[in-house]
C-alpha cells in the first residue's frame, strides 16, 4: 500500500490516476525548488506528470528542466506517496502517484521554460518549511533530518 498525504478521497467522486516524478534537488548546500504562480502560488518539488510512452526518469528530466531551467544528475529514489487533489489546470480530480527522487542540479541552461514558474534556492530547513505539500515536506524532512 502506498502512503497517502493530504485529504482523503471524497466519497462518490471519480479520480483519474496521474503518475508523476518529482525530485529533491540538493547540491550539498542548497535545495532547488520551483515556484508555480498559477493557479495558486506555491513552492513545490520540481517535477510533474509522466506522459504516455515516457518513463518516470525521462519525465523527471524533462519536467525539472521546464520548471527550473536546470539539468540534473539522478541519485536515488526516496519513495512514493499518493494524494487526492483537484488539478484546476486540467479541470480534473486526480489521485496523484508521486515518485520522489534525490537528484543533483548540474547545469543551468537558462530560466524555466514553463510559464509561471521560477527556480528558488533555499537552505534545507527553509525548503522543508516552505513546501506547500505535506508529501513533499515529508520526503525533504526525512532526507535532511540529520543536518
Amino acid at each position: 500500500m502506498i502512503r497517502r498525504f493530504g485529504d482523503a478521497p471524497q466519497s462518490g467522486r471519480s479520480y483519474i490516476t496521474r503518475p508523476g516524478a518529482y525530485a529533491v534537488l540538493w547540491d550539498g548546500k542548497r535545495v532547488l525548488l520551483t515556484h508555480q504562480a498559477m493557479p495558486v502560488p506555491e513552492l513545490q518539488l520540481p517535477g510533474g506528470g509522466i506522459d504516455p510512452g515516457e518513463s518516470g526518469i525521462q519525465a523527471l528530466h524533462r519536467e525539472v528542466r521546464e520548471e527550473t531551467g536546470w539539468s540534473i544528475s539522478l541519485m536515488v529514489k526516496l519513495g512514493t506517496y499518493r494524494r487526492f487533489t483537484f488539478m484546476p489546470e486540467y479541470d480534473l480530480w486526480a489521485e496523484k502517484i508521486c515518485h520522489i527522487f534525490l537528484a543533483r542540479p548540474v547545469l543551468r541552461h537558462g530560466p524555466p521554460t514553463e510559464r509561471g514558474h521560477r527556480s528558488v534556492h533555499m537552505s534545507p530547513r527553509q525548503a522543508v518549511a516552505a513546501l506547500d505539500n505535506s508529501g513533499d515536506q515529508h520526503f525533504a524532512r526525512m532526507l535532511f533530518a540529520g543536518l
